[in-house]
């Protein structure tokens, strides 16, 4: 089995068996979603370091301050940095652990999570804009790719916490 790269994908090749080929397109391809999602983003003043934590916080719930910086690759003072802004600006609550009072949680406030409805409502908006100029065949490759995206990002996660 043969997946072929396609124009603008970096004419790359990934045959069968080839692990490390597929990792490699899946980490370019990954790429450049991420500048598409950039460019689609409203300018709101939230890095997309702040974004991701706050849907981690959304997804998974008040977690410890520690936890979110290994979740999101950052350090623990540049997380508590990013928490402190947040906070700031009323998107997060900070409290301390009922379990251990020397350790913070950090918990999504409803400003939080209206802010992350709208950025996620702009993207979309302005998504359906590019989806629109390409085939039904790639809309529905790109519908298809949805559970294989939603299994891979589950394994990461699940690694992270057995971590």
């Amino acid at each position: 089995m043969e997946i072929k790269g396609r124009p603008g994908a970096g004419g790359q090749t990934l045959a069968a068996g080839g692990e490390r080929g597929l990792a490699a397109g899946i980490s370019a391809g990954v790429e450049r979603l991420i500048s598409l999602v950039r460019s689609l983003s409203p300018a709101d003043g939230l890095s997309l370091t702040a974004a991701a934590t706050l849907a981690t916080l959304e997804r998974s719930g008040s977690r410890r301050l520690t936890a979110l910086a290994i979740q999101e690759g950052v350090t623990q003072p540049a997380m508590t940095q990013l928490i402190a802004r947040l906070a700031d600006g009323g998107l997060v609550r900070r409290e301390a652990d009922p379990g251990d009072g020397r350790a913070v949680q950090v918990q999504l406030t409803d400003q939080g999570r209206d802010t992350l409805a709208r950025r996620r409502a702009v993207r979309a908006e302005r998504l359906a804009v590019i989806l629109d100029r390409i085939s039904a065949e790639d809309r529905a490759a790109l519908a298809a790719a949805l559970p294989a995206i939603d299994a891979l990002t589950s394994a990461q996660r699940d690694a992270a916490l057995t971590h």
